[in-house]
């Protein structure tokens, strides 16, 4: 025994793991083991810190699984997770190494049941309200007292019977249509898009139910259909709904001119009260009644004023009246246009002199004589301007060359400056032996370099 301990001790063949290793192989087994997969659960203990990325774990009744879904991915998510809602991942299995921890990478993330189904009813309503399907100015008001009515629904379940129950109790003598279709399953949107275009092909009616019963979001599924919707909206006969219950809202209900909260509500909407039509019909004849009197006697007064009136005013006279109302007019008339052709005829005679003795030629002549004079006499001070500033001109320049230095250089003195500085030199104390001198001439330059500096004698 103690020769096998030695011989285990001196076994160096043995393959030690550290944890490390451990743990980095078993994430390569597990990444490569599993595909990329789905996997349903609950959320609970929901961590997002300031990293951007999301920590969580996935349960069900029997266990969980701790998650992780980084920042990248986070961002593409239609909703807000939160604790306790049943999601749908799709993950990478993987291991943490730091901590030896099994866990799921999440890639995507999405409700799972109802839940997906109220994000996609969410969805779906944000996205036709801004095209505006649900705004108020497209609603289409009810007639007051319809034709005939049209109910969209199945023809066997509970709402057309609770329809048909409130409608012949509240005015049997309404027509009522039924355009049968299925109001659940996977043909049912379809079908309620089909006879909503027959119902507005055939326009026997002037308003539509569309109603089914209560029941889950998962059942009202067929009322949250988008071809519904513009369906709804295209319709040229107003739309009202009633589906399911009060709690219970649909795209079709948003879409619709008028909601009812249930199938029953929505026939009143559209139909009138019997009763009530009794009393407005009762209170309209005694209007009509009272209005009728009140315009026969005012029709028989008038009668009674114009019968009178003629007697007084036959028409024979008045014709007479008429006929020697005109002719004094036309008097009248003749008189005003002689009086007013004398009038004009007065004062053209004396325009007509003025203007013949104000003939313009004369004043013309005159005036043209003026102008000529004028150019003459401009002529002749322009000349004499111009002589006096030539001869100005001419001592100016006399005056400016006998100030200018260049004429000195000519009778052969020469400025002298500084190199590089340029400063005239005007005494010689100032320059040194090796200094440099520009020499300017009467034509040309010199550089000229210092070689000796002589004072003053």
């Amino acid at each position: 025994m103690q020769w096998d301990s030695v011989c285990n001790l001196l076994d160096f063949s043995r393959d030690i793991y550290s944890v490390s290793r451990l743990n980095r192989e078993a994430c390569a087994v597990l990444e490569g083991g599993f595909p990329l997969l789905w996997v349903e659960g609950e959320l609970s203990n929901l961590a997002q810190p300031a990293s951007g990325h999301i920590y969580f774990s996935l349960k069900d009744p029997a266990a969980q699984v701790r998650c992780a879904m980084f920042r990248s991915k986070r961002l593409l998510l239609g909703f807000k997770p939160a604790n306790h809602q049943q999601v749908l991942v799709r993950a990478r299995v993987g291991l943490y190494e730091g901590r030896g921890e099994f866990q799921l990478i999440v890639e995507h993330m999405e409700p799972a049941g109802e839940g997906a189904l109220r994000l996609q009813f969410e969805r779906l309503k944000q996205r036709l309200a801004v095209e505006g399907l649900f705004d108020e100015s497209h609603k289409r008001p009810l007639p007051s007292i319809p034709r005939q009515v049209g109910l969209i629904t199945s023809p066997t379940g509970a709402a057309v019977r609770d329809l048909l129950t409130v409608l012949g109790r509240r005015f049997p003598a309404l027509p009522v249509l039924i355009y049968p279709a299925q109001v659940q399953g996977e043909s049912a949107a379809r079908e309620l898009v089909a006879a909503l275009d027959l119902a507005n092909g055939r326009a026997e009616c002037d308003v539509l139910i569309l109603a089914r019963g209560g029941g889950s979001l998962e059942d009202l599924q067929a009322f949250n259909d988008e071809a519904l919707a513009r369906a709804i909206c295209r319709s040229a006969i107003p739309v009202v709904t009633g589906i399911g219950h009060e709690i219970d809202l649909s795209i079709a209900d948003l879409a619709a001119d008028r909601r009812g909260a249930t199938p029953s509500a929505a026939a009143e909407l559209v139909s009138p009260s019997a009763q009530h039509m009794a009393q407005r019909v009762g209170a309209c004849g005694q209007r009509l009644e009272a209005a009728l009197t009140r315009e026969l006697a005012a029709r028989r007064q008038g009668f009674a004023a114009a019968e009178r009136h003629l007697r007084l005013l036959h028409p024979r006279d008045r014709l007479r009246r008429r006929q020697r109302d005109v002719e004094a007019l036309q008097r009248r008339l003749a008189t005003a246009v002689e009086r007013r052709l004398a009038e004009a005829r007065r004062r053209l005679d004396p325009l007509t002199l003025r203007v013949r003795g104000a003939s313009p030629q004369g004043e013309l002549a005159r005036r043209h004589l003026i102008v000529g004079a004028l150019g003459r006499r401009l002529d002749e001070a322009v000349d004499r301007i111009l002589d006096a500033r030539g001869e100005r001109l001419a001592r100016a320049v006399q005056g400016l060359e006998a100030r200018s230095p260049l004429a000195t250089l000519t009778r052969g003195f020469a400025i002298l400056r500084r190199v590089p500085t340029g400063r005239v030199i005007t005494d010689a104390g100032r320059l040194v032996p090796g200094d440099r001198v520009d020499a300017r001439l009467a034509r040309g330059r010199l550089i000229l370099e210092v070689v000796e500096v002589v004072g003053e004698d």
